[in-house]
């Protein structure tokens, strides 16, 4: 099993992913495509595609002008009937590469909040076995329209599109699922000026929040994890 993992900002962590991984015996090919690395011309090569975060938008083409690219190459996976995974940014760009409308802002959230699946997801290959509402870390501010023929598996307060997927394997996920705690403690350190300009009291509301909600989220995000891995060349 060999799979392309596109990181699009610095300080990605592959977090209950890259664990999933490792426990599947995966092979990771990582292409740090901000930094300029070259990505493939199709997914003859691999059998999966994860795209993780980042702090641009899905439409800064200006700024990250290997985006249309990247754009092709999701269509191409997901013909293939390979397996995609987006998360955050790569459930923005997923909704981009099918035809969902980018929302730029106005959809804010940092830190655990509860998101509640959809009765579609009861039945879906990845989501079944997850309880119906559970807490996730959550870091963004954009959102965006459902792509045509996609199917809603998840939903939250403040973001109507929190999962979906489109076809056999090919899903997004605007939380952090992938962020244990581990994850979210390095993040707390290594983005310290962006997270206290916005949220000041971070470093002091960390603790109390982490113990009501990290041992839950930690369980939750390894289990998607797991799940979608085993899609996998199914």
């Amino acid at each position: 099993m060999r799979v392309l993992v596109v990181e699009n900002y610095q300080g990605t962590d592959l977090g209950n992913v890259g664990a999933a991984l490792a426990e599947a015996n995966a092979e990771i090919d990582v292409r740090k495509a901000y930094l300029g690395d070259r990505l493939p011309k199709d997914a003859s090569e691999h059998d999966a595609l994860v795209l993780f975060g980042g702090g641009q938008n899905a439409l800064a083409d200006d700024s990250h002008p290997y985006f249309p690219e990247l754009l092709d190459l999701i269509r191409d996976f997901a013909h293939k009937d390979r397996s995609v995974l987006g998360i955050c940014l790569g459930s923005q760009l997923l909704a981009r590469a099918f035809g969902g409308i980018n929302q730029v802002g106005g959809a804010s959230e940092f830190g655990w909040h509860g998101v509640t699946l959809t009765e579609e997801a009861k039945t879906d290959a990845v989501l079944s076995a997850m309880p119906v509402a559970f807490p996730i870390f959550q870091w963004h501010d954009d959102t965006f329209t459902l792509p045509p023929s996609a199917v809603r598996l998840a939903s939250s307060a403040v973001a109507e599109n929190q999962a979906f997927r489109l076809g056999r394997a090919v899903y997004a996920f605007q939380f952090h699922f992938e962020a244990d705690r581990a994850v979210v403690d390095y993040w707390t350190t290594a983005f310290a000026d962006t997270v206290t300009a916005r949220w000041p009291d971070w470093p002091e509301r960390l603790p109390a929040e982490a113990a009501r909600n990290a041992a839950l989220a930690d369980q939750s995000g390894l289990a998607i994890a797991r799940a979608w891995v085993a899609t996998i060349g199914r």
